[in-house]
């Protein structure tokens, strides 16, 4: 009486070029809610300690996974034939009070910075102390997008500056535009993402990045700068592009000092000007950085837990992604008598509870699906992305065999929804067949409500574009049965609220996990489809991805 009997009710033959085969409807039928609702109820246990990354929780958590992979019959697809994929770690603190800087203007006194207020950083190189003395040159928004005919690092011949050494300084967000084709238009793109210009910063061999804040253009205040950088970082070991000696943020302020102690006049100016095309070059200011950073620098493990059930033939696999990772324990809250274990129940525990699902029922089938499918629980996302990034950097079987990556992240357990968020799907080959099952599931696929936040660029699915895999995510919309928009709406904007990144994002009883089933069902039959199509799954002409698919596939 549970089942959705979906060969029979929800996929006529003529909504597809391809019908869906008996036995991937039976693979989607077996899902089942209560099951992804235990998974969910024990990896948000006190007794996993949040599952911080390198953390006695984390270990647990990637045992339990590991395990029940192994009870549904799963093969290992990590590290010497185990199901687990090592992931070296580091972390960085700044220590501020033994950290500070200091703008070195051509004559005169040096000028220091207030650490917190004016500048915050932190040093990638995972070293304890890092002295650097260095000249800044100002590259705009510090992009190079061939597609876009835009390179901020270009002098007025058209040839690269060398930025070796030196110090960067560059604009937060990318070029404004009204044309939809012109850095997509108000959708925010990788190339105005914070971690893209430090990284492209990194490949020129800068030593270190001063991001310009003003708030209008972050969309955050500088307070969320500041806090973020406050914390401790991770990045992953061996990671040629962490490797600034400063990584940092200054107030608008700041660089407004700058620009006048090297006689360039009004900042704001100048930022109208860098975003216009063919406007702006970049100039070497008269003014040095000069500063000493103190770092506690911690090196850990943690683990992917990675399966794959086989198919009928080779290649053009399916992966399936979910991050298990959350943000452990606060000790301070508990040594005042507060909850402090950060359980992530709905961040992530409801993403791998549908990976585990899945893995189950597609393993347990008794026809085996046509290609692999692989299915991969991903450690430290909250702390950037690093165990997906690590998986793509590393993937079981060759990129260019992977067809598909559909990932599942923080799928608010509260009913049965009826659209979706698919961001990103829009940008693959696949997307008339994703509309057409998103249509016999009757989802009605919402566009991204908020595209200049960029949120395809801020989960796991990211890690594996980045390599050229096709990868989206797929989420909840705010529509559910027996409520409307704004009770969808309603419901997001309480988690976020009182819930998300807390400790009180616990398991919840009462929670009604039928959508999230819905949705594994839903992902299930579209990647089963995805793996038959007779062409290979491509991304859009132009796409930012498209040269990283078409360099995988040469290799």
């Amino acid at each position: 009486m549970k089942k959705f009997l979906i060969s029979a009710l929800l996929f006529p033959l003529a909504a597809f070029a391809q019908p869906v085969p008996p036995a991937a409807s039976a693979v989607a039928d077996s899902i089942s809610a209560d099951n992804i609702r235990a998974h969910v109820r024990f990896l948000s246990l006190d007794l996993l300690e949040g599952r911080g990354p390198g953390t006695r929780g984390d270990r647990l958590a990637a045992e339990y996974i590991a395990t029940q992979f192994a009870l549904s019959g799963l093969k290992p697809a990590g590290d010497n034939n185990t199901f687990f994929q090592r992931v070296p770690l580091y972390a960085v603190h700044t220590v501020e009070d033994k950290t500070s800087f200091s703008l070195v203007p051509a004559t005169g006194a040096p000028i220091p910075l207030a650490y917190g207020s004016e500048i915050v950083t932190k040093d990638q190189s995972g070293q304890p102390a890092a002295d650097l003395d260095a000249p800044i040159v100002f590259v705009g928004y510090g992009i190079h997008a061939p597609e876009y005919n835009w390179n901020d690092y270009a002098d007025a011949n058209g040839h690269d500056i060398d930025v070796h050494g030196k110090i960067v300084l560059l604009i937060v967000n990318e070029p404004p535009s009204s044309d939809d084709h012109f850095f997509k238009g108000r959708a925010l793109t990788y190339y105005g993402r914070w971690t893209y210009k430090y990284e492209e910063a990194a490949r020129r061999g800068a030593l270190g990045v001063l991001i310009i804040h003003r708030t209008d253009l972050a969309s955050y205040g500088w307070e969320v700068v500041r806090n973020s950088q406050a914390i401790e970082k991770s990045y992953l070991q061996g990671d040629p592009l962490a490797n600034l000696r400063a990584a940092s943020w200054i107030q608008h302020g700041v660089a407004q000092h700058l620009l006048t102690l090297s006689g360039l006049g009004d900042l704001d100016q100048a930022i109208d000007q860098a975003g216009k095309p063919g406007a702006f070059h970049p100039i070497q200011l008269s003014v040095r950085l000069k500063g000493h950073v103190e770092s506690a620098v911690r090196r850990y493990d943690s683990t992917n837990v990675v399966a794959q059930v086989n198919g009928a033939a080779p290649g053009n696999a399916i992966l399936f992604s979910a991050h298990y990772d959350h943000l452990g324990i606060d000790h301070a809250a508990i040594a005042a008598g507060h909850d402090g274990i950060y359980n992530g129940a709905a961040d992530n525990g409801t993403g791998c509870g549908i990976l585990l699902e899945l893995a189950r029922a597609v393993a347990q089938s008794s026809t085996p699906p046509p290609h692999p499918m692989l299915f991969a629980a991903v450690t430290a996302e909250e702390q950037g992305l690093l165990g997906s990034q690590y998986l793509g950097m590393h993937p079981p079987i060759p990129a260019s065999q992977i067809a598909l990556d559909l990932n599942y992240d923080m799928l608010l357990p509260i009913g049965v929804p009826l659209s979706a968020n698919l961001t990103g799907a829009e940008r693959i080959s696949l997307w008339p067949t994703v509309q057409a099952v998103a249509k016999s599931f009757n989802l009605q696929l919402l566009p991204d409500p908020s595209p200049m936040a960029g949120h395809y660029y801020r989960s796991d699915h990211f890690s594996l574009a980045r390599v050229g895999i096709p990868a989206f995510s797929i989420d909840p919309g705010i529509l559910f049965e027996g409520h409307d928009e704004a009770w969808g709406r309603a419901q997001a904007e309480d988690y976020v609220a009182h819930r998300y990144h807390q400790p009180a994002d616990e398991f919840d009883p009462a929670w009604d996990f039928r959508g999230n089933a819905k949705l594994a069902r839903f992902g299930l039959i579209l990647g089963w489809l995805a793996s038959s199509q007779p062409t290979p799954i491509s991304w859009t002409p132009g796409d930012e991805f498209e040269p990283a698919r078409k360099a995988s596939l040469t290799h």
